[in-house]
Parts: structure tokens; C-alpha cells; sequence
């Protein structure tokens, strides 16, 4: 058996959160690996917007420039593989990927993101991260004075009203059934000119991923330049149900303002622990989360308990 292990932190993601924690350890000459599968929830977004230095600039370019500078730190390694457990041993994390490979750490850094469930609506696969969307703040401005839908219901359907109604030519709502809609909210929409469509849909017209209408089930059709929607997710691994990570009503990994979750050594970051989805905000908790493991490193290495 070893008397050591193999990492000071294993960060399981190699996206935006995994690459900046990894970049925090770097700088901190922590022993650090990443394990990425190469297959990040954006892959399909033409450009990330809202992110100070890279507005506008496709998402695999900012990666690939990230990566690049990441990987001039010679404590910092890079395993292309799909992480499919995780167990706790002793004072050890262990994981080992799908192709049998195993390694050890003192720290988990979890940036595995989320996995979105999109409904089955024809189409909307190919348009999502184009031209259906999930951000106002992510795509908002580059469909300014456009047609405009929103996919919700209920509270969701409300909330995206009132983001969205300064930037869009036209809004419509698309319940996709009957309304979870109260009268006051109704009211509300009324007199701000957004109309409750109640009709199913049965699939999205598009050209390469940009929509130009939705077609409903009775065969009528709307305009639309983009469409609005949150889909469902669920995690994009199951090394955090499976190491007993605690996970939120939203389906959220439980963190702690340190990033830390529920299980000692094991952090959190990125859009697995948190509802506000963008670039900025997974760097920001990625940062943070690396800094975080690496106090509690020092801490240790320091003989503080």
C-alpha cells in the first residue's frame, strides 16, 4: 500500500470551475489532476457573452486559451477520461476512471456541471445553446429587438417575462399545455403585451440550429428568433450521489459559502452546485473552490487541525 497519494487534488471537470480551481492549486504548487471527459454543456454555443475579457468569443476558444495557460504549471496534470467512481479511504480520496485507471488524493474537487433533459420536442436539440436558450444574460443582447418566446409555465414563465420584455420586439409565452398561471400573474402579462399560448408543440423549424418558427400540433405555426426555456437536468455524474454528497430540492450539490459540500475533503463548484449558469459565475466558484482546498491543505501541512 502506498504511503502517500498520488495528488494533493483530483478535480473531476475540466471545464471553466475545474480548469480555475486547477489554476488557484497551480499557483499554489499543489500537486493537482484533472480528469475531463471533453464534453462541455456548451460545446454547441456559437459565443459566450458576459464574461469580462471574452465577450463575444466562442466557448472552446476561451477553453482551449485557459487549458493552454493551465497547463504551463508543472504541478498540474491532465487525464482525458470519464471518471466512474469515487470512495473515501481513509484520510484518501480515491477515483477511478471508465477505463480502469485508478488515482488517489488528499482533496476532490467535483466540476462535473449538469446534464441537461431536454423535452422531446423536435428540433429543439439542434437549436439549444443557438437559439434556444437558457440566459438572458448569456444571449439576451445578441437577440435584441427580436421575436421572442419563452417555453415555461407558472413562475418560471413569469420571471422570464419580466427579464425579457425590454429586450424583445415581440414576447409570447408558449405554456405547451394549459396554463399554471394565476389570474393576477395573467393580468400582469395582459398589460404588458405578452400573450399565453396554450397550444402544444410539436416541433421547432430552424436552418443550422436558428430557429424561424415553432410549429404547433394542430399544424399552426409562430415566428420566433429565439425561444426561452430552463430545461430539467440531473447531475452529469454520479461520483457525488455515490461519495454521499448531499443534493438540494433543485437537484443541486449542497455547498457551503467555502464551496465545500457535505462530505469532509470533498468540494463542490461550478454549475452542479449552483442555479446561476454562466462562464463568469463557474470561474468565480471554481477560483474560490481551489483556494479553499488549498488552505485546508496548508492548514494540515501546518500541524492546525
Amino acid at each position: 500500500m502506498k504511503n502517500n497519494p498520488d495528488y494533493d487534488v483530483i478535480i473531476i471537470g475540466g471545464s471553466y470551475a475545474g480548469m480555475s480551481a486547477a489554476l488557484a492549486l497551480g499557483r499554489s504548487l499543489r500537486k493537482s489532476l484533472i480528469i475531463d471527459a471533453g464534453l462541455p454543456c456548451n460545446r454547441q454555443t456559437p459565443h459566450s457573452q458576459n464574461f469580462l475579457t471574452q465577450d463575444g468569443s466562442p466557448p472552446g476558444q476561451i477553453a482551449a486559451l485557459a487549458r493552454g495557460q493551465l497547463m504551463q504549471y508543472d504541478t498540474i496534470e491532465w487525464e482525458a477520461a470519464v471518471a466512474v467512481e469515487s470512495s473515501v479511504s481513509g484520510k484518501w480520496i480515491a477515483v477511478r476512471t471508465e477505463e480502469g485507471k485508478s488515482f488517489s488524493a488528499r482533496k476532490l474537487i467535483l466540476a462535473s456541471g449538469i446534464k441537461d433533459l431536454l423535452p422531446e420536442i423536435g428540433g429543439l436539440a439542434e437549436c439549444w445553446g443557438i437559439s434556444a436558450i437558457h440566459c438572458p444574460y448569456c444571449h439576451g443582447y445578441e437577440y435584441k429587438g427580436r421575436k421572442t418566446g419563452i417555453l415555461a409555465n407558472g413562475e418560471a414563465a413569469l420571471h422570464y417575462a419580466m427579464l425579457l420584455r425590454r429586450l424583445a420586439s415581440e414576447l409570447s409565452i408558449f405554456t405547451n399545455g394549459k396554463a399554471g398561471l394565476g389570474d393576477e400573474a395573467l393580468a400582469l402579462l395582459k398589460k404588458n403585451d405578452v400573450p399565453v399560448i396554450e397550444k402544444e408543440l410539436a416541433n421547432l423549424q430552424h436552418r443550422e440550429g436558428y430557429l424561424s418558427e415553432i410549429v404547433f400540433t394542430d399544424g399552426s405555426t409562430h415566428r420566433v428568433d429565439a425561444l426561452y426555456t430552463r430545461a430539467p437536468f440531473e447531475q452529469h455524474s454520479g461520483i457525488p450521489t455515490m461519495l454521499g454528497c448531499a443534493i438540494n430540492e433543485q437537484g443541486f450539490i449542497e455547498t457551503d459559502p467555502m464551496q465545500k459540500t457535505t462530505v469532509p475533503n470533498v468540494f463542490a463548484c461550478g454549475d452542479n452546485c449552483s442555479p446561476m449558469r454562466s462562464v463568469a459565475n463557474a470561474v468565480a466558484a471554481g477560483n474560490l473552490a481551489g483556494a479553499m482546498a488549498n488552505a485546508e491543505l496548508a492548514k494540515e501541512d501546518f500541524g492546525l487541525h
